[in-house]
């Protein structure tokens, strides 16, 4: 039984008081920069895209530069990071595209982002929400576990968890919601040992498969 809308706002309150300051924790100046990271961060923590960056984007400072990178060249900066390979083919195909279709920066549209080489949907959809202010929830193994376990969704896929979120949040707190999610997985609602006695919400949340 789904949660009733005062029961999704106490939640979400306590989870904004939690982590007042849950932001992107990817470090990034633009959006270039942050599709970029986004990219790069699949399968892979934020702390780790977080040391390569800042000399890759020294380095290729916008999607013109990146563009004329050779992958060898690429794979030096970002070699300490999961797929290293397949993403250092990936960032400099979509800078390509960046520059060839869309003047050099990154499109603020949904259909256009996807379109993009390595780009998927949550890469999509943390670009519109923290590069274009847009409202999003961006699906990834944090919110997808978390959402489930609280009982806001009950989804065995990413996109039908996406949805579902879509459905039982306030539109205005969908963003809020994402890195809410994010960091109560990170910092408490892990995969393994959870710790509910110390969880803000462990008096309201369904506890699914814990």
């Amino acid at each position: 039984m789904a949660f009733s809308k005062k029961k999704t706002t106490e939640i979400l309150d306590r989870l904004r008081t939690e982590y007042p300051d849950a932001e992107c924790a990817l470090h990034h100046k633009n959006t270039y920069e942050l599709i970029i990271a986004v990219a790069l961060s699949a399968q892979t923590t934020d702390k780790s895209v977080n040391k390569v960056s800042p000399a890759l984007f020294e380095a290729y400072p916008d999607a013109a530069a990146l563009a004329e990178a050779r992958q060898e060249d690429v794979i030096e900066y970002i070699k300490t990071i999961g797929m290293y390979k397949t993403k250092s083919k990936n960032i400099i195909a979509l800078a390509k595209q960046l520059v060839e279709k869309h003047g050099g920066q990154v499109p603020e549209d949904y259909d256009a982002l996807v379109a993009l080489p390595g780009v998927g949907r949550k890469t999509a959809n943390v670009v519109l929400s923290v590069g274009f202010g847009q409202q999003r929830i961006a699906v990834d193994t944090h919110v997808f576990r978390v959402s489930n376990r609280i009982g806001f969704v009950s989804e065995k896929d990413v996109l039908k968890t996406e949805l579902g979120l879509m459905k039982v949040l306030p539109e205005d707190r969908w963003s809020e919601a994402h890195h809410s999610l994010i960091f109560h997985g990170r910092n408490c609602c892990s995969a393994r040992n959870p710790k509910c006695e110390e969880c803000a919400i462990k008096d309201l949340c369904k506890k699914v498969g814990v």
